[in-house]
C-alpha cells in the first residue's frame, strides 16, 4: 500500500492506532491496486489487509486484559513507553518514501482540506464529547488529546479495503504526523486546558523525541538501505503489534481500578467520538467535492487516530487514567473502520462513475 512508484506497499508498521498482524497489500505503481478504479484487488492482497485490521485489535486487546488481570506484572514498565513508542514510529519512517511527500504537490487543495479537517473535526468533536457526558478531567483530557493526535497507519489500510485513494490517505497519514509537533500541543492546550495543566513546550520536545526524529531516521534508512528494508517489511508490522501491545497493557495496568470504574463512560466516548470523525470526515469530503474514492481516504484519515502517541503523551504529562481513551480507542477504531470499510466496498458495485461522491 503505497503511493508513488514503488513495488511494496507501506509494510504498515502501524503506530499504535494502526492496524497490524500484516503489511498491507502491495502496489502496482501509480496509486496502488487501483482502489476505486476497476478491477478487485488480488486474493493474497485482500487477505493480508484484512487480516492486518482482524488481528490487531484482537492482539491489543489481549495486551490490555493482560494489563488489567496481572497489573502489579507491569510495575516499573512505565518509562519504557515512549521508547516504545519511538520504535514503532521508527518502523512507520522505514516504510516511507519521497513519493508519500510529492503527493502533497500534486493534490495541494485535496490534502490541505483532508489536513484542515482532521485537525478540526476530531479535536472539536474530542470536545464536544467531553462536554456532553460529563467526563472527569483526565478522561476528558484523554479524549481530547486523542482528537489532537495525527491520522494513523491504520486508516491506510482501512482505505484500501474501502476501494478508496490510497495515494492520498497515505499522503495525509505522513504530512498530518510531521505537524503534529506544532499543531497537537497547540490544540491541546487550547481545548483540554480547562480541564487539566498542559505544558505544550513539554509536549512538544516529547512529539519530537518519540515521533518526529524516529520517523525522520527511518526514512533516512529507507533511502539509504531501501533493498534490505524492503526484505524486513513484512516483519515490521508484528514488531510494531508487540511494541503497542505492551503499550496498552501499560497503561493499563497504571489504571487497573479506573479501567473497572469508568469502563462503560470510557467506551461509549470512544465510540461517539470515532464514530462523529468518520461521520464528519465523509462530510467534509462530500462538501468539498472530493471524488469517491478521495472521499473514502478522508473519512478514515479524520477517524482513525494515532492513539499511540495519544497514550504515550497522555501518561506522560498527565495521568495514566488519562490514557484510557486512547488504549480503547486503539481497538475500537480498527474494528469501526473495517466495517465501514466492508459497507463501502459493498456499495461500490451499485455506484456510478469513479467520480461520484464517496
Amino acid at each position: 500500500m503505497r503511493s508513488g512508484h514503488h513495488q511494496h506497499g507501506r509494510g504498515t508498521p502501524p503506530e499504535p492506532t494502526g492496524a497490524a498482524g500484516a503489511a498491507p497489500p502491495p502496489s502496482s505503481g501509480g496509486q496502488g491496486p487501483a482502489p476505486d478504479s476497476g478491477g478487485p484487488a488480488g486474493p493474497a492482497e485482500e487477505r493480508g489487509a484484512r487480516r492486518a485490521v482482524t488481528l490487531f485489535p484482537v492482539l491489543v486487546l489481549l495486551a490490555g486484559a493482560a494489563g488489567l488481570l496481572s497489573p502489579s506484572t507491569f510495575d516499573g514498565w512505565a518509562p519504557s513507553v515512549p521508547y516504545l513508542l519511538g520504535v514503532v514510529m521508527f518502523g512507520m519512517g522505514l516504510t516511507m518514501t519521497p513519493p508519500d511527500f510529492r503527493g502533497v504537490l500534486r493534490r495541494p487543495r485535496a490534502v490541505a482540506l483532508g489536513l484542515a479537517a482532521q485537525y478540526v473535526i476530531m479535536p472539536g468533536t474530542g470536545w464536544l464529547v467531553a462536554k456532553a457526558l460529563g467526563l472527569p478531567p483526565e478522561l476528558a483530557a484523554g479524549v481530547i488529546l486523542v482528537g489532537c493526535a495525527p491520522g494513523g497507519t491504520a486508516s491506510n489500510v482501512v482505505t484500501y479495503l474501502a476501494r478508496g485513494d490510497v495515494a492520498l490517505s497515505v499522503s495525509l497519514t505522513s504530512v498530518s504526523t510531521v505537524l503534529s509537533p506544532l499543531l497537537t500541543p497547540a490544540l491541546t492546550l487550547l481545548l483540554a486546558g480547562e480541564f487539566l495543566p498542559v505544558d505544550p513546550g513539554s509536549m512538544t520536545g516529547s512529539i519530537l523525541k518519540t515521533v518526529l526524529l524516529p520517523v525522520l531516521a527511518g526514512l533516512l534508512v529507507r533511502l539509504a538501505a531501501g533493498h534490505l528494508v524492503e526484505r524486513a517489511l513484512p516483519v515490521l508490522p508484528w514488531v510494531s503489534v508487540a511494541a503497542i501491545g505492551v503499550i496498552v497493557a501499560v497503561v493499563v495496568a497504571g489504571s487497573a481500578d479506573a479501567v473497572r470504574s469508568a469502563a462503560v463512560t470510557v467506551f461509549a466516548a470512544v465510540v461517539l467520538h470515532n464514530g462523529l470523525g468518520l461521520a464528519l470526515g465523509r462530510a467534509a469530503g462530500r462538501l468539498g467535492g472530493l471524488d469517491r474514492a478521495a472521499g473514502r481516504a478522508l473519512t478514515f484519515e479524520v477517524g482513525m487516530q494515532n492513539s499511540g502517541l495519544a497514550a504515550s503523551l497522555a501518561a506522560a504529562h498527565f495521568s495514566p487514567a488519562a490514557a484510557l481513551p486512547a488504549a480503547v480507542f486503539s481497538v475500537w477504531h480498527n474494528v469501526s473502520g473495517a466495517l465501514v470499510a466492508a459497507w463501502f466496498s459493498r456499495r461500490r458495485s451499485g455506484e456510478g462513475r469513479d467520480s461520484a461522491p464517496a
